[in-house]
Formats: structure tokens, C-alpha cells, sequence
């Protein structure tokens, strides 16, 4: 059982060419885990989490309802964005400048196989980071990622969540809006839900800029403790 985690940041990359690593590593942690199965070994299957931050761009979940696409191909083309219909859960979100993506790579067999549980932690390590810039986050009932005055007029999105597993390998994950220029959310139903806002950390905390280092830092620190982990 292996609970160490690499960490990677990647910068500002294409989505693309993210989607595409995160393919590569998870096929290989699902292939030595078939390997593992198949020749009765017990060799340590990795983790890993990805931070990136991504060029404007709209992905639709496999699930998810194109209609909540509100631009057509040269308005895409005009905003400088790009769009993809990939195979994580969810529907229609905004990835772009100012927004941490971060995606875990995990095999859950070396921490625990509860999916519900996993989205559950990955919810709790952004409640607990935006608790102590003072803010009283929560989790909204039927409906993923991290949200402000829930239950009332005002709620508003901070943090999206969309994830994939096989063979309790996970991939894709959550983005939370940060210095995000909120104006792209216009272009799309975020999540597929009316009538609901979305919020950035800089927005709410009513400054210029939000250091999205320390951001990063306190979100690991957070995951380490919920998973029990180490990063490496």
C-alpha cells in the first residue's frame, strides 16, 4: 500500500495536452495493477496529483447537455476558448487563467474504496482551505463541488468537481476559481444548474490578488491530512 503522492504543477497547459497525460498515467497505473493481478505480484502502484492551470476552455462532461454551451463555434473562436466533450462525470464547466485544476491520479486501493468518500474528501480539503481566508463554505444536497450561503437566494459556486475511476483509479477532478475572470461563466449553465451563481476566492475576499501558491499549499496540506498521505 502506497500513500505517498507525487506532485506535480504544470503551470499554464493546453487541455489537451494535460487530458492526455493524465490518460498516460492512468492506463499505467490500471495496467500494473492488472499485471499485479495477473502474475500474483505485489509491485507499489503510484499517485499523483496534478496542479495546471489551463487557456480558456469548456469541457462537457460524458453525461452533460450540450445546450448548456451557450456559444457556437466562432463565438468560442472570438473568446479566445477552446471546447471538449470528455469522459469525467458532470456536466459543462470553465477551466481558464487565475483557476487552480487540480487532478489526482490515485490508485484508492492504497487508501480507502469508497468513490462517494473520495468526492467527499476532495470537497472537505477546499472547505477547510477557504476556512481560513475566513470564509464559510459548505456542500450543496444532489450537487457536487463547493458552495457559499447555500440553501438560500445567494448561493454561489467557488469549486467545481468532475472525476473518473476504473479499477478504483481516479483522474480529472476539481478547479476552484481563484483570480478567475468570472465573466467566462456567462457562456455556459455552469454544472448545468439555473439560476445559481458562481464566485471566485478574489471576489469574495474583495482584493487585487489572491497569492495562488499559498492557495496550493494549504490544499495539500489538507489532502495529507484527509488521506493520510505523504507528498512527494
Amino acid at each position: 500500500m502506497n500513500k505517498k503522492i507525487q506532485l506535480q504543477d504544470l503551470g499554464n497547459r493546453d487541455y489537451k495536452s494535460t487530458w492526455e497525460y493524465q490518460e498516460e498515467l492512468f492506463k499505467d497505473i490500471v495496467d500494473l495493477k492488472i499485471k499485479n493481478r495477473r502474475e500474483e505480484l505485489e509491485l507499489e502502484t503510484p499517485n499523483y496529483l496534478l496542479f495546471v492551470e489551463h487557456p480558456h476552455v469548456y469541457t462537457l462532461g460524458k453525461s452533460g447537455d450540450l445546450e448548456n454551451l451557450l456559444l457556437n463555434e466562432k463565438q468560442l473562436e472570438a473568446k479566445g476558448a477552446t471546447f471538449y466533450k470528455i469522459n469525467r462525470g458532470g456536466d459543462i464547466t470553465y477551466h481558464g487563467p487565475g483557476q487552480i485544476v487540480g487532478y489526482p491520479i490515485l490508485d484508492l486501493e492504497n487508501f480507502f474504496t469508497d468513490i462517494h468518500k473520495y468526492l467527499r474528501f476532495l470537497e472537505e480539503s477546499i472547505i477547510l482551505t477557504l476556512e481560513e481566508y475566513g470564509l464559510k463554505c459548505g456542500r450543496s444536497e444532489g450537487e457536487t463541488g463547493v458552495w457559499l450561503d447555500v440553501g438560500t437566494p445567494f448561493a454561489r459556486k467557488i469549486c467545481a468537481l468532475g472525476v473518473r475511476a476504473s479499477r478504483w483509479v481516479t483522474m480529472h477532478g476539481f478547479a476552484l476559481n481563484v483570480n478567475v475572470d468570472l465573466g467566462y461563466f456567462d457562456n455556459i449553465i455552469p454544472c448545468g444548474i439555473r439560476g445559481k451563481g458562481v464566485t471566485s476566492l478574489q471576489v469574495e475576499l474583495g482584493v487585487e490578488k489572491v497569492d495562488e501558491d499559498e492557495v496550493k499549499a494549504k490544499i495539500i496540506k489538507h489532502l495529507t491530512h484527509l488521506f493520510e498521505a505523504e507528498f512527494v
